[in-house]
């Protein structure tokens, strides 16, 4: 039996191509055992018949504050927003979530959102460039922070023939993301996590830096994976070309390893659990010059200073906090990881080995050791790192439960 099951579902639907497929989302809904009714913005039927959601439902179907030829017969949004159990808009367009996000009251779909007193799920479907324009997502992540519940857009072909993000999620995804989200509550509920990701750059002038080849794709995936087992997460990355899916994930981007800093000190106070899985480099330019070094020598001596230790900083001032490390070695691997997990005040620290075919930086996998502050170790073969990411994140629920 469904999660679902008699649960009253309200299903707005709004005017974008994939409109077609609430057909056979209210015939899911029916097969879980939920009632449903339909509300369409006006633009919306021409999408789809109100005549064949509403044979689906077995409900009218709702588009207009009035219903009658006199306009004498009102449709009560109020009432509406109250009877339903979870209110799912589908497709959510940019132009309804524009409204949605700002409260421009147009329609009685809008109406009845801004009514709604339930869990409120949304399903953007639009063309790759309209998803990715900065006012579209901005109107996601208003959205998501007024506590409604993003069913992210799948990458594949879209309606104007380009391949992309923005295509809506399918029916029976979009009823197994709500059917998650209305089980058990999920592990991490309650819980913040800070998370670093990617490299620090240290500017020698202003073009060249000391780096790293950090990707960011470990901390992400962490991220990512916290964040789907219901942690709030901060996000605080390096530079890096990597995304976001989840736009819940509270990301800043940083460059140096004095804005690393900054940025993990003022966040720490109010963190359950902190993962550094950045790499931070351990020295920086004493000077940095102001105007490009010009190739005039045959040799140049960049005199360097270490950075601030960041990681132990966080270990000297941890309280009931959880703080894990990473350790990225190419000799003496389990010994150099140990005797960082204690001089650092680890609780765990997670061991790569640039000698393990296909672990490391910049690749799509990971090998890893994950070693407890007991010196128990735990080995794990390679794997993709949203994998690696679960390992990581099971463990440390683990101890979140001790």
């Amino acid at each position: 039996m469904s999660v679902l099951s008699g649960k009253k579902v309200l299903l707005g639907v709004t005017a974008g191509i994939a409109a077609y497929k609430t057909a056979n989302l209210v015939r899911l809904f029916i097969k879980c055992g939920c009632q449903v009714k339909v509300v369409m913005t006006p633009a919306a039927k021409e999408f789809v018949t109100p005549l064949t959601l509403s044979t689906l439902s077995k409900n009218p179907v709702l588009s207009s504050f009035t219903t009658d030829e006199d306009d004498e017969l009102w449709n009560n949004h109020v009432e509406l927003g109250i009877w339903a159990d979870l209110l799912i808009i589908c497709p959510a367009t940019a132009n309804s979530m524009s409204k949605m996000s700002n409260g421009n009251c147009d329609n009685l779909l809008i109406a009845t959102y801004l009514s709604a007193k339930c869990k409120v799920f949304f399903a953007p479907a639009m063309d790759l460039d309209m998803y990715k324009h900065h006012s579209t997502q901005l109107s996601i992540s208003k959205l998501i922070s007024y506590g409604n519940f993003l069913i992210p857009p799948a990458f594949g072909e879209l309606a104007s023939g380009l391949v992309g993000e923005g295509r809506m999620a399918e029916p029976e995804e979009i009823i197994s993301f709500i059917e998650t989200n209305f089980s058990e509550p999920l592990p991490l509920n309650g819980k913040t996590f800070l998370i670093t990701a990617g490299p620090t750059f240290e500017s020698i002038d202003p073009v060249r830096f000391i780096g790293n080849h950090s990707s960011g794709k470990m901390g992400f995936a962490l991220a990512e994976t916290a964040s789907k087992l219901g942690a709030k997460v901060i996000l605080i990355s390096g530079p890096t070309n990597q995304k976001l899916s989840d736009l819940s994930i509270d990301l800043t981007l940083i460059t140096s390893s004095d804005e690393m800093y900054e940025k993990v000190i003022a966040k720490f106070s109010n963190s359950d659990v902190i993962i550094m899985s950045a790499a931070v480099a351990d020295f920086k330019p004493i000077i940095t010059f102001n105007n490009k070094i010009k190739k005039s020598n045959q040799t140049l001596s960049i005199e360097v200073e270490k950075t601030k230790d960041i990681l132990s900083y966080l270990g000297e001032h941890k309280k009931n906090q959880l703080l894990i490390g990473f350790a990225l070695e190419t000799e003496n691997e389990i010994e150099n990881a140990k005797l960082k997990l204690k001089n650092k005040n680890l609780d765990l620290i997670v061991l790569n080995s640039l000698n393990d075919e296909g672990a490391g930086f910049g690749v799509e996998t990971n090998k890893i050791t994950i070693i407890s502050k007991d010196n128990k170790s735990i080995n794990f073969p390679l794997k993709d790192k949203k994998s690696v990411s679960f390992d990581i994140i099971n463990k440390i629920i683990e101890l979140i439960n001790e």
